[in-house]
Parts: C-alpha cells; structure tokens; sequence
C-alpha cells in the first residue's frame, strides 16, 4: 500500500477505494473542483483522495499563529505520556460524542484521542464541537501519520475567512445550526416535519441530531463524499446532506410504526443502514436536487438564531442530568398557561412547528381578541403594535379557522403615509386548520419565476398595491429579527417582494401563500378571501365569511420575563 495507509484495516475499506490507477487533479477553478467533488472524482482512488485533501485544506485561510504538524511533535508525548491512548478522555467541548472508528486500524483509533487531546491544548477557545472526532477519524485515512492529521486539522479549526464557515466550535454556534436546520427543513422537507411533529413531543430535539448523522452515523463511504463537497463548497453542503437524509427517511418510513419509542433512535438506526436504502451517489444527487436560498440566506438566518440565542442567555452548554443538551429550549407550547376560544393547544403546537425556531424558543401571549377588546380596528392596531412577529386566528360562522404568522411590526403600515403600503418578509404565511390543516407560502418564493417575468398572480391584492415602493421596506435592516428571505436581501422588484400584509384605517389585507390572500373590513365582522387557481389550492376559507372571533397572539420570552 502507499504512504496513506498506516492508519487503514483494508479489510474494512471497500475495494472501490484501492485502486491505485495513477491519477492527477491539476485544475484550480472553483467551478470545475465543485463539478469533479460531486461527481466523486477522487473518491475511487485512495491516494488521490489524500492529496486533494492536502490541497484543498492547505488552502484554508488560517491565523497567523496555526499549530503545524512540527508543534504534535512537540506536545504530543507531554500530554499524552505513557498512558494507553484508547483509555484517554475525552475533553468535555465534544460533548460525549461517538468516535467513530470508520475503517481504521487499532493505532489509527488511538491516534484519534491522542489528537483530540492535543487541539484541546492548543485551542482553548473551542468550547464545543461534536464533530471533531468525525473529522479527526477521517483525515486519519489520507494522513502520512498523526502530525500531519493534526495540522489539517488545526487548518480547518483556525479558518479565519468571516465568509468561509466549517465546523461549529462553541455551544452557541452549535445551537443556531441546530435551530436553522429545523427552519430549512419546516421550509424544504414538509412532510417529513409533520411526520416529525406527530411523533415527537419536541421536534427541536430532534433536529438537534442533525450533525450526529453526518458525524457519528454515517458510514464511511458516505461521509467522505459528504466531505469531499464540503471542502470544496464548504457548511451549506452539510445542511443540504442531512436534509436529503430526512427527506428519505420519510420516504422509507412514512406509513411505518417507529420501530422504537424515539424518532431520533430511528432516524440514527436508518442513517447508520442507509446503504439498505439510498446509495451515496443517489444521496449526493437528492442533496443538491434541494433548491436552497444562497450562502448570503444561510447566513443571515444563521446569525438571526444566534442573536435569538444570545438576548435569552442561551451561550453555553447547560451541564443537567435531566436534560443535558438543551437546556429550557422547547419547542411545545405548556398546555397548562395557553387558552383560546380559537384552537386546542394540539393546533397551537401544529402552527409553533411551523414558525421560525428562533421565535419557538417563547410562549404565545394574547393580545388581542374580539371576545373582550371588541371589533375596532384603531384597538386591535393599539394592541398589537411593538410585537414581532404576531399570529393572527380567525374563526369564522361557518366554524372554518384560518390565520397568518406575520413577521413584521403592524406599525410599519405607517411608512406609506396614508397610502396603503405592503410589508412583510418571506417568513410570512397564511394557514387553515378547519376543516382541514393546510400551509401556504409567499407565492413569490415558491414560485419565485412570478418575480422575475415581472408577471403578479391573479387577486392576489387589491388595486392598492399599487402604491407600493421601497420607501415601505425597513430602512435599518440590521438589528432585525427576521432577515430570512426579506425582500431587502433578494434582488426581487419591492413591488413584488414586499407584498404580503397592509393595514388602513379601512381594512386589512394579508395574503401571499400561493396566491391565497385575506381581506378584513374595518369592524372585524366581515372577510373575504382570495386565490390563484394557478396551483389548483382550495380556498383558506368561505369566499366571503362572517368572524365569530379573531384573536392576535404575541410571542413571550419565559427565559427572560
């Protein structure tokens, strides 16, 4: 075998990945390098693999100061000593995490603690980071020895390109991936979310598990195909990955008992078999088939959650035997504090799965409602302005319950003067719970060809739009909370962008998912809806309908009062 081999049981490794054809990777371009990683162009020759590794990581730009293979050498006997490097503990920044042995010999399973133990020495810094081992174990199979897995390591751990993110290292950073994976699946993998959200009491739990499957599950084959993208194309590939890995664990599963009393142990025991199911190549070909929002999005969301974490006090590992992961972060809406004339508590849980996880870290709180505020417009703007977002219930004569989670402040109708402006960010959608649940979202990100042709959908608002302009759009989007898919953040006409909620003196209009809109009269008595029948949606509600109650709920920081 060749120089890469010190540290591999062949007997493990697929015979795939030994051929020793002599091969070369001379481009450079980041558009050919993506094309050759997805198409698993090193990935059936070991050696090749190891030496694009090498390139590819000792172009990670790193601090100044970054520990190299030389400083191993030199710290490596003092830390670790004469004691047996399988009985070495682990520091607490990787959380128990598995350490997974993929198709190492028993020298390269020891070596993964020996080199975890040294990052600890020269990263303090790090205060949590569940993959390492991951990583640690897979550099290992296209490493020369220990030192020089060390310093690929340390490159990618050392990475000080603000644009460029690779592995999580603290607590807070780790949550907010957490926490945006569960709006990328609530936005891409719907059905498997409600299947998520029908068998577990906490689907922000579940989603906590996102990295453990990449990092811990994955067989090996899988994950260094998963790695050779990500090293090219960097975090959003691992997003995208385990997206594909829940979308085909409910395509296998959907219509199946669970097979134990947890979904996280299932998904674990699928992704741990998920050769049974879906090749690498076909999962690779799922993944990229998602049609994600660009880095610019991830990011924004990214820092939105992180920003929701920190004004909670949420930035280190809460140390619990009861609940050691997270710590007061719960998605359930308490059973014993919620009371609506609208819906059960089983229907508030349904729409607090569906809105931003950020916003799931609080409680509803009612602010406004017919039964005892009365049916004036001016006070159901007095009640509900300086809260954002809100989620507004309608239950109508007919007993049908529809409603909208609007992301923005209602005090941002006043931006268009006395003309009626629209505002809103793509965050927003309208639902239906009666008589049957359904979600519709902003018809111009789902189908975002709409924006572009510069074509709107049939009724989808009144003549008023019209008088919609950029000056209806936040002038200071920087210390907002909800940037995902704002319109200020796409290059989308703000006529188009910005459309999905307007208020007068008059009316109320709400509307935008797929080409479901609300109208409501200025004594709250009355409605109308409105739809596209382009995309064959039934209506939220009767075509023109009588409101028995209407209630507006806020959203309330139990962790901070």
């Amino acid at each position: 075998m060749d120089e890469y081999s010190c540290f591999v049981d062949w007997d493990k490794m697929d015979v795939t990945v030994q051929s020793q054809d002599a091969k070369d990777l001379t481009c450079t371009e980041f558009q050919e390098l993506k094309q050759l990683a997805r198409q698993g162009y090193w990935a059936k020759n070991h050696s090749l693999r190891a030496k694009v590794y090498h390139k590819l990581i000792s172009n990670i730009p790193c601090r100044t100061v970054t520990p190299d293979a030389n400083v191993y050498r030199d710290i490596v006997v003092k830390i670790v000593g004469k004691r047996n490097s399988n009985s070495l503990p682990l520091p607490e920044f990787v959380d128990d995490s598995l350490v997974p042995t993929y198709c190492l010999n028993a020298e390269g399973i020891g070596a993964v603690r020996k080199i975890i133990l040294c990052i600890a020495n020269q990263f303090p810094d790090i205060s949590f980071c569940p993959a390492l081992p991951s990583v640690i174990a897979l550099l290992l199979h296209y490493s020369k020895d220990e030192a020089e897995c060390f310093e690929q390591v340390c490159r990618i751990l050392a990475c000080n390109d603000p644009s460029k993110r690779l592995i999580d290292q603290t607590f807070l950073a780790f949550e907010s991936s957490c926490m945006t994976f569960g709006d990328l699946v609530n936005k891409y993998c719907q059905a498997a979310h409600k299947l998520m959200v029908a068998v577990s009491e906490d689907v922000l739990e579940v989603y906590s598990d996102w990295q453990r499957w990449l990092f811990g599950e994955l067989p090996m084959v899988y994950i260094a195909r998963v790695f050779d993208v990500f090293l090219v194309e960097g975090y959003k590939v691992l997003y995208r990955v385990a997206l594909a890995i829940l979308k085909f664990f409910h395509k296998v599963k959907a219509g199946q008992p669970m097979e134990s009393d947890s979904v996280q142990q299932d998904i674990r025991a699928f992704v741990r078999d998920i050769a049974k199911s879906v090749s690498p190549e076909r999962l690779l070909e799922k993944a990229f088939a998602i049609r994600l929002f660009s880095r610019k999005e991830i990011q924004l969301l990214q820092m939105a959650n992180e920003k929701a974490l920190q004004q909670k006090g949420i930035t280190v590992k809460q140390k619990s035997v009861a609940s050691p992961k997270r710590q007061n972060v719960h998605l359930a809406v308490h059973a014993e504090n919620f009371k609506s004339e609208i819906v059960s508590v089983k229907e508030m849980r349904d729409i607090w799965s569906w809105i931003p996880e950020r916003f799931a870290l609080c409680q509803p709180l009612l602010l406004f409602t017919t039964l005892e505020h009365g049916c004036s417009l001016s006070r159901f703007y007095s009640h509900s302005e300086g809260h954002e977002p809100t989620l507004l219930l309608i239950k109508t004569t007919a007993k049908e319950v529809c409603g909208a989670y609007l992301s923005t402040d209602w005090s941002e109708r006043r931006r268009g003067g006395n003309k009626l402006s629209f505002f809103g960010t793509g965050e927003c959608f309208v639902f239906r719970l009666q008589p049957e649940v359904e979600r519709y979202e902003w018809v111009i990100i789902k189908h975002p060809e709409l924006a572009t042709s510069g074509s709107e959908p049939e009724n989808h608002v009144s003549p008023a739009s019209s008088t919609l302009s950029s000056r209806s759009l936040p002038s200071d989007p920087s210390d907002r909370l909800s940037p995902f898919l704002s319109a200020r953040h796409f290059n989308l006409p703000s006529k188009t962008a910005s459309m999905f909620m307007a208020g007068s003196s008059e009316c109320i209009i709400i509307g935008g998912g797929d080409g479901q809109a609300l109208y409501l009269d200025a004594d709250l008595n009355h409605g109308r809806t409105s739809h596209c029948n382009t995309f064959n949606n039934q209506p939220l509600c009767s075509e023109s309908f009588q409101i028995s109650v209407l209630e507006v709920w806020g959203f309330r920081d139990t962790m901070n009062g």
